[in-house]
């Protein structure tokens, strides 16, 4: 295990039609990918088609295949839309549905909206504590606003940068150092 590269989950927040999360997701992926220091891979939630949590018989294929995919991972990345001051029912549903697969994992929060989502990324740390994943504290904000040309294609400000490296540098730590623990 000595050495070993930890893999990070990128998490696309939204599902809905005309949604940016891909392109704030490959934007993270390729700065991640240049640091070399973790295997960072996309997870898109919408490629899941995740039963409403409590609904079904819980042995759906894209439920199972969600757990699986959550357990083969050591850390996240969640990239994180406000919708009315919260993360997206999309969002919230597939946190719901699993519970041991989160558990002793370290998270960073990529968040945008209107003011930055920073409302959306502090009701994901709640929900993150209760399912046992550690959140770091670095969070980078993008404002639709001054990020994002039209609403709709992202143009981030190399500001950023050093915010996302620092959150990075943060996730990896913390899965490092929880992975012991599972």
């Amino acid at each position: 295990m000595a050495g070993e590269k930890l893999t990070i989950g990128i998490i696309l927040g939204s599902t809905r039609q005309g949604r940016v999360s891909p392109q704030v997701g490959e934007w993270i992926k390729k700065i991640a990918d240049e640091r070399g220091d973790a295997n960072y891979e996309i997870v898109d939630i919408a490629d899941y088609k995740l039963p409403f949590f409590g609904e079904g018989t819980g042995q759906e294929p894209g439920l199972v295949a969600w757990q699986a995919r959550l357990e083969s991972l050591d850390g996240f990345v969640f990239i994180v839309q406000e919708y009315n001051h919260s993360i997206t029912g999309a969002l919230k549903n597939a946190l719901d549905s699993a519970r041991d697969p989160w558990n002793n994992k370290a998270a960073g929060i990529v968040s945008y909206g209107s003011t930055g989502g920073a409302r959306a990324a502090e009701h994901l740390r709640g929900i993150l504590g209760e399912l046992l994943v550690a959140d770091v504290r670095v969070h980078p904000t993008l404002s639709l606003f001054t990020d994002f040309e039209n609403y709709s294609v992202f143009k981030p400000a190399e500001l950023h940068l050093v915010n996302v490296n620092a959150m990075l540098d943060q996730v990896l730590a913390w899965s490092g150092a929880l992975k012991t623990l599972r």
